[in-house]
């Protein structure tokens, strides 16, 4: 052992006036840094007491377990202990289980057992704990079978690592074989039990295991409250998770700031986004965990102004936000078209050097499609080093949406390519890409192949995909009698796909059909009088197009605002038709006046088909004007500078009116608009649409 001393740097012990008698407490509590532990090391070699096991033991576990970055050192001193016991090797096994070498840790156990040296329940433990870490089932289950032959069968430190790793290796009935088989059972037990169906996404278990918890009156702690508030949560079961709500407040566990966060979590996803809030606000102390609950409550609950709102106050807070926080921000920035922020997200990542995971760069990806940046939603795929079906997928429905069916359909052929098996979101967006490329003869192959080739049952908006891509072709009567083969009973939605695709094709007869169908199935919307009405209109009946507008009053049914959305500076802007209470809508008003005035010498000509049923006639042409894309486009163009895009998101289709105004607007003032309407996206450039004026 005397031979180390030769590779320590010189060494002083000025930093310890005293040496003790006994050093292990030192060792453990006072050596705070590498060049801490060099120092008493040093000593105890020089005066030999490191021949003491308890000493050995100490140096080792705070080299192995305690100070950062000093696993080496520890396998060093580890090396030179001529026969090192039961408890040098179970600090080792453990440290280097801990310290992301399990695999190290597993060598390490297989030359103890070689060498004879006695296993203890400390042993087994770590062992365990390193092959769950690799999911290395087969070492698991020898380790599991030497367990046997040891006699530690019914230790329960043992069988509840055991559980662990069987849970964390997938193989979670054989946990549960294990944890059924303890003859004694604490609620650490209960608790490894819960952890493997959390795991595992089994919440309808965790459940049901709580229950059995209660009817056994076993006293439980926060480790139980927390794996069942997140069942509670991803099963929508308010019932247990209220339960737990009120014994956290009746035993006081409120300043329990993980326990309260769980709670946030758990009524956030239940839909009780404003219950979670006033948790929220009542906390003491708020770590990113608990911001990040919160704004992924309200993007879950699609409040994602809310959650936008709330990630600005986090900034405020000078709270870091973590990977969860920038999946649920980019979420919320893409639902509401929130470029400049979400790319402000996208910027912090790269700075933080953040990893792009599958989540997070999944996330941007959609993010980029759905604010009509198509080429960066390809760049960010481009850097990704590992891809799942879910990126693959994002990234066709992306290509797809934005008019890039071709681009698509190039992807999906890579994704097989890369033996990257497509899953039935996938085939959605790659029928929607054929959609809108007209590939017809593509789309029936593709959908044939969906059972063929990669045993996917098509659903209803597969069936819904292929009458557009039919429809959209002019193949209206097959379009028909492929609803009418459809081995289930279409829903509303693929005939109103068929209703759209007949205005598009001034098909009057079917349009009339399709209505027919949709009214049997539910009350039809206000839009489907509007897609026949505009079908009349489209062939000069126009009398039959107002007498069906005129339905919409008389069966009194309610028409969905128009509501657009555009982002400036970092803040979202939310626009009604005909809206007035913008704090600058004099100034939109205004513009928006000009605008229209510049359109109309350039020869746009209003729609006064599109205006609200009960204006009267003479306002018609000021209602149709000021529909909500308008008055935003309008704020954008007096609030950015010349050139720049202007995107906006609507949550209505684009009326003709407002469709063909657009066109005008992006000539006259030489600006690239990007509107993404219910059913798409539409650049408009020079006059022109990327829908080709189908939509």
């Amino acid at each position: 052992m005397a031979s180390i001393v030769g590779c320590l740097p010189n060494i002083s012990l000025t930093s310890i006036t005293q040496f003790p008698e006994n050093p292990k407490s030192l060792i453990l509590q006072q050596c705070k840094t590498p060049k801490d532990l060099q120092q008493v090391h040093a000593h105890l070699l020089k005066t030999r007491r490191l021949l003491d096991p308890i000493i050995t033991e100490a140096v080792l576990e705070s080299a192995a377990l305690l100070l950062p970055d000093t696993i080496d050192y520890a396998l060093s001193i580890f090396n030179h202990i001529d026969k090192p016991e039961s408890s040098a090797y179970n600090v080792m096994i453990r440290g280097l289980a801990f310290k992301r070498s399990p695999d190290n840790a597993l060598l390490l156990f297989k030359k103890m057992h070689e060498k004879s040296v006695q296993h203890d329940k400390f042993t087994f433990s770590s062992v365990l704990k390193a092959c769950s870490r690799m999911k290395a089932l087969r070492e698991g289950e020898q380790v599991h079978a030497l367990i046997l032959k040891s006699g530690f069968k019914s230790n329960e430190f043992v069988e509840n690592t055991l559980i662990q790793m069987y849970a964390n290796c997938g193989q979670i009935g054989v946990a549960r074989h294990v944890f059924d088989g303890m003859p004694e059972r604490s609620i650490v037990a209960w608790n490894s039990m819960l952890s493997g169906y959390t795991k595992n996404g089994l919440w309808d278990e965790v459940v049901k295991l709580f229950r059995k918890i209660l009817e056994l009156r076993i006293e439980f702690d926060d480790v139980t409250m927390i794996s069942v508030l997140m069942a509670c949560g991803r099963l929508a079961n308010l019932e247990i998770g209220e339960l737990i709500g009120e014994y956290i407040v009746s035993k006081g566990l409120r300043r329990n700031n993980t326990l309260t966060t769980s709670l946030i979590d758990m009524y956030a996803k239940c839909g009780q986004v404003d219950t979670a809030r006033k948790l929220f606000d009542e906390m003491d102390k708020r770590d990113v965990v608990a911001w990040s609950a919160m704004i992924s409550g309200y993007a879950q609950a699609d409040r994602c102004k809310e959650a936008l709102n709330l990630f600005h106050e986090m900034q405020k807070g000078n709270v870091y936000p973590n990977e969860v926080t920038m999946v649920s921000v980019l979420y919320s920035c893409a639902m509401l078209g929130a470029y400049e922020t979400g790319k402000w997200v996208h910027f912090y990542i790269k700075k933080k050097k953040m990893k792009l995971t599958v989540t997070l760069g999944t996330q941007l990806i959609d993010f980029y499609a759905k604010c009509g940046y198509i080429d960066r939603s390809v760049e960010v795929f481009k850097e990704m080093s590992f891809k799942n079906v879910f990126t693959w997928t994002a990234l066709i429905q992306g290509l797809a949406n934005n008019g890039e069916g071709k681009m698509a359909l190039e992807f999906f052929s890579s994704m097989l390519e890369n033996d990257v098996k497509p899953n039935d979101v996938t085939f959605i967006g790659v029928l929607s890409a054929c959609s809108h490329a007209c590939l017809v003869d593509q789309g029936r192959h593709l959908f044939n192949s969906m059972r063929r080739d990669f045993d996917i049952e098509p659903r209803i908006e597969h069936y819904g995909c292929m009458v557009d891509i039919l429809g959209r072709a002019g193949f209206l009567e097959e379009a028909y009698q492929f609803i009418d083969n459809m081995p289930f009973p279409p829903n509303a939605v693929v005939w109103r796909t068929l209703l759209a695709s007949c205005r598009a094709h001034k098909n009057i007869e079917m349009a009339e059909k399709s209505l027919e169908h949709i009214t049997r199935l539910e009350p039809a919307h206000s839009g489907d009088y509007i897609l026949l009405s505009n079908t009349y209109a489209l062939v000069g009946r126009v009398e039959d197009a107002i007498r069906v507008r005129s339905l919409i009053k008389e069966k009194e049914i309610k028409k969905i605002p128009g509501c657009s959305l555009i982002e400036l500076d970092g803040v979202v802007h939310e626009f009604f038709s005909e809206d007035g209470e913008h704090k600058h809508s004099k100034e939109i008003h205004d513009a928006l006046d000009k605008m229209m005035k510049q359109i109309k010498r350039l020869g746009y000509v209003p729609n006064t088909d599109d205006a609200r049923l009960e204006a009267e006639e003479e306002s018609k042409e000021t209602s149709v004007s000021h529909h909500s894309e308008k008055l935003a486009i309008a704020y954008g163009l007096i609030r950015t500078s010349p050139r720049t895009t202007i995107r906006i998101s609507k949550n209505l289709r684009m009326c003709r009116d407002c469709h063909n105004a657009t066109k005008f607007i992006s000539q006259v003032f030489e600006r690239m608009i990007i509107v993404r309407d219910r059913n798409r996206f539409h650049h408009f450039k020079d006059g022109l649409c990327s829908c080709n004026d189908y939509w």
